[in-house]
């Protein structure tokens, strides 16, 4: 039998109504769940790390829980972890998990859209389908994944989608890895994973979504403020207004690294246009491409990309290698 330990965050799978806050907060601690969780089920151990909404994380919070990850998983005696958490951010924590933890134990993260006081509550058979897949010999190797609504999704490719459905997390790239079919674990497709070695992330790293006549003043503002990096949501497959160039080579010039996302939700950065501030024009200035990953996501690789070194030199190898 697998040991798996439940790590609890918080997040509206712990809510319930509370008259006096107006709403729903986080009540519900991993005593609660284990009491709930149906027979048949590996051995489980809970330990709650926090009890916020995952709106309210700060990056100490997102780089604790990475660190106690890693030391569950470094125990001999436990062979995979499933992190309960607030959906809002739960892209982010899986994707940090997946880029700065070694090993090929598995890393779960699942969740709710419900609350506890709501009919049609999916915390518990979410986190009944995470424990599955996270005691299944299939999973090893496939790094951090999301389990919703009885489909496995890898950290690097999946997205919340929508605001309310319980059908929000998608992997609108490549689909999911696969699913839950009741007591079995179904894996279609498997992904590659590198790790990047980090000893911290690099908390000035700024994100800028491009709209229509935007200017560059938030580019420069980031730069003027000390920051290291910049994540570019551009148009399409990755383009800027020309008039964004300029401030785009001088923040290269005074060494902060500028990576270019899109703001669309699917597809990598590309394109075969020769105009200025088109994908060609962006690169020669020495810009990075984001190949796939979303805004958030773009800015916390490259945080832990520029955590992980001083030399810039080594910023495009580590960028690309992973």
């Amino acid at each position: 039998m697998s040991t798996i330990v439940i790590l609890t965050t918080g997040g509206t799978i712990a809510m319930k109504r509370d008259e006096a806050a107006g709403g729903a907060v986080p009540t519900l601690h991993g005593s609660d769940f284990l009491a709930a969780l149906p027979p048949g089920l590996p051995e489980l151990r809970v330990e709650e790390y926090c009890n916020l909404p995952s709106a309210h994380f700060t990056l100490d919070i997102l780089w604790g829980l990475r660190g106690r990850v890693s030391e569950l998983l470094d125990k001999p005696e436990v062979d995979g972890v499933v992190v309960t958490h607030g959906t809002d951010v739960m892209e982010e924590s899986a994707y940090l998990l997946d880029l700065t933890v070694p090993g090929d134990k598995p890393m779960v993260l699942t969740g709710a859209m419900r609350t506890a006081s709501q009919i049609g509550y999916e915390g518990l058979a979410n986190l009944t389908a995470a424990v599955r897949v996270a005691a299944s010999p299939q999973t090893g190797g496939l790094g951090a994944v999301i389990v919703m609504n009885d489909e496995i999704h890898a950290a690097r490719f999946v997205t919340k989608t929508h605001t309310q459905s319980v059908d929000t997390f998608k992997s609108l790239f490549f689909g999911p890895l696969g699913r839950v079919d009741g007591d079995r674990v179904i894996i279609g497709q498997r992904v590659t994973r590198q790790c990047i070695p980090c000893d911290s992330l690099e908390p000035n790293v700024a994100l800028v979504k491009l709209a229509v006549g935007v200017d560059d003043g938030f580019l420069r503002y980031a730069v003027k403020k000390g920051a290291r990096g910049v994540v570019i949501e551009a148009l399409g497959g990755g383009r800027v207004p020309p008039w964004w160039m300029p401030a785009i080579r001088e923040a290269i010039e005074a060494g902060v690294t500028v990576v270019i996302a899109s703001r669309c939700p699917g597809g990598r950065v590309w394109d075969s246009y020769g105009y200025e501030g088109a994908y060609r024009d962006l690169g020669e200035a020495g810009a990075l491409f984001a190949d796939g990953l979303n805004g958030q996501k773009a800015r916390l690789k490259l945080m832990v990309v520029l955590g992980a070194t001083e030399d810039r030199s080594a910023i495009p190898r580590l960028w690309a290698q992973s």
